[in-house]
C-alpha cells in the first residue's frame, strides 16, 4: 500500500513524500492516520536531526515519519494480534514505548510508523508494550489530544506529599486542599483546568494566576466558576500584573495558610520563585514547564525546605496508564480538551508549521493527514471564509460551539476539503 507522509532527513529537511509501505508481517498492524497534533518536540527534532536522543544516526538513508500525537483507524491486523484488535477500531498511541530500555518512538525513529501520514504500519513492540490504545470517543482530534492531556494528568499523579512521622510519601495531589495554577492560561493551562474541575482527586480551591487579560477572560469563559462550583471547586482567575501585592492576595485567599500545590506552567525565573514562597507547610511545587535552556535556575528557600518540609516535583510526560485515563475521560465526555486547539491544517502544512513552530502563536495546530489546506488560524476563519466557502461554514461552526474546535467542525472539514 502507497502512504503520504513527512520525512525527516536531516536538519531542518523534512519532506513530503509518497512511498510504498512494506508487506504487512504477522505481528504488525496496518492503520490509517486521521489526525495528528503538532508538538514542540518534533520541533526539537527536526532542528537536531541525528543529534536528537531518539532520532537514529542514520536518518539521512533511512528517513523516520515524524508525529506522535495521532489518532486513527486499523485497517488490517497480522495474525498475532487478532485476538485483540480489529479492523475498524479507532486508535491512538503511548510513544513513550521504552521497549527493552531503547528510546525508540513512534515520531521520532521509525521509518513506518508517525503521525505525520495516511497509513502506517504499527510494529510489533508497540502492542507488547500495551501502547496501542482503544479510543472509542466521536472525535478524531480528541484521540490525538490524548498524548498531551496524558502530560497535564501525569503531572497531577506526580505531584506528592509527606505523613508526619513516617518516611512515607503520598502520590498525587492533596485532596481538598489550596492549589495554584502560575501562568495557567496557556494550551496546557487550560487542560489542565479542564482536567482538574473533572478529575475525582480535586483541591478545594483553585486559584489560575497569568497577565494577560485577554487569555484569562477566554479561559474563565471556557471553564467557568460556576461549572467548578458544581464539582465542589471553588475556581478564581487572577491577573497577577494588575492586582496590588498579588502574593498578599494569593495567600489571603488561603487565610494565610499558603498552597498545598503550586504547578508552574512557564519556565520563568521570578514565576518558579513566586511559586516557593507561594508553598505552605508540605507544599508541592510542580514545576511542568519545559526550558529550552540547559542552564535554567531559579533560587529556592531552603529554610522552608528544611522546616516546612516544602519540596519540588517534575515531569516530562505522561505515561501509558495516564493516557488511558485520558481517553477514558474523553470517551465518556468527562474531559473535553479541545480549547487547546487553535489552528488546523492538512499535511501539506506540517513542513512549514514545524520548522516554525515557536514562531506561530496560540495553542496546538492539529492536522488532518488525509486533506490538503494550509495552517488556518480558529479566528482568522471568518475573515479568510470571506473568500472560501469551506472556511466560512467552519467558521459558523467554530462559533456556533464558543470559538472552539469540534466534532461537527471536524466531520465537515473530513466531508469538504480537497483531499491531500
Amino acid at each position: 500500500m502507497k502512504t503520504k507522509a513527512i520525512r525527516l532527513y536531516g536538519k531542518n529537511d523534512l519532506r513530503l513524500e509518497e512511498f510504498d509501505l512494506p508487506a504487512l508481517k504477522n505481528n504488525e498492524i496496518l492503520a490509517k492516520v486521521v489526525s495528528d497534533s503538532i508538538c514542540m518536540s518534533s520541533y526539537k527534532a527536526a532542528q537536531q536531526g541525528a543529534d536528537h536522543k531518539r532520532v537514529p544516526d542514520h536518518v539521512a538513508e533511512n528517513p523516520i515519519i515524524i508525529g506522535h500525537e495521532f489518532c486513527g483507524e486499523i485497517v488490517e491486523v497480522g495474525e498475532k494480534w487478532q485476538d485483540k484488535f480489529r479492523a475498524g477500531m479507532k486508535f491512538s498511541i503511548q510513544p513513550a514505548l521504552n521497549y527493552k530500555g531503547s528510546l525508540d518512538a513512534p515520531g521520532y525513529s521509525y521509518r513506518y510508523i508517525g503521525g505525520d501520514a495516511t497509513y502506517i504500519i504499527i510494529p510489533n513492540e508497540v502492542m507488547e508494550m500495551n501502547c496501542l490504545l482503544e479510543y472509542t470517543g466521536e472525535a478524531f482530534f480528541l484521540g490525538s489530544l490524548a498524548e498531551p492531556m496524558s502530560c497535564v494528568i501525569g503531572a497531577f499523579h506526580a505531584s506528592y506529599h509527606t505523613t508526619n512521622g513516617v518516611y512515607t510519601h503520598l502520590m498525587g495531589i492533596k485532596e481538598g486542599g489550596n492549589m495554584a495554577i502560575l501562568a495557567g492560561v496557556g494550551p496546557m493551562g487550560l487542560a489542565a483546568i479542564n482536567y482538574i474541575i473533572h478529575c475525582p482527586r480535586k483541591p478545594g480551591l483553585l486559584v489560575v494566576t497569568d497577565i494577560d487579560d485577554t487569555r484569562l477572560k477566554r479561559a474563565a469563559s471556557l471553564y467557568t466558576v460556576e461549572e467548578a462550583a458544581r464539582h465542589n471547586l471553588k475556581l478564581i482567575f487572577l491577573n497577577t500584573r494588575e492586582t496590588s501585592d498579588a502574593e498578599a492576595h494569593m495567600l489571603g485567599l488561603t487565610g494565610g495558610k499558603g498552597y498545598d500545590d503550586v504547578l508552574v506552567f512557564a519556565p520563568v525565573k521570578p514565576v518558579v520563585e513566586q511559586a516557593d514562597r507561594l508553598l505552605g507547610m508540605d507544599g508541592c511545587l510542580n514545576f511542568f514547564a519545559g526550558p529550552a535552556d540547559t542552564k535554567f535556575k531559579a533560587e529556592l528557600n531552603f529554610y522552608n525546605v528544611h522546616y516546612a518540609f516544602t519540596h519540588i516535583a517534575g515531569t516530562s510526560g505522561g505515561n501509558t496508564d495516564d493516557m488511558v485515563e485520558a481517553l477514558d475521560m474523553m470517551s465518556d465526555g468527562r474531559l473535553n480538551p479541545a480549547a487547546m486547539v487553535t489552528h488546523i491544517g492538512g499535511l501539506n502544512a506540517v513542513i512549514d508549521t514545524t520548522i516554525n513552530l515557536p514562531h506561530i502563536p496560540g495553542g496546538k495546530k492539529l492536522i488532518y493527514t488525509h486533506i490538503d489546506m494550509p495552517l488556518v488560524a480558529l479566528d482568522e476563519l471568518a475573515e479568510k471564509g470571506k473568500t472560501d466557502p469551506l472556511l466560512a461554514r467552519l467558521a459558523e461552526l467554530v462559533k456556533a460551539n464558543n470559538g472552539v474546535w469540534s466534532v461537527n467542525a471536524e466531520k465537515y472539514l473530513m466531508a469538504n476539503a480537497p483531499k491531500i
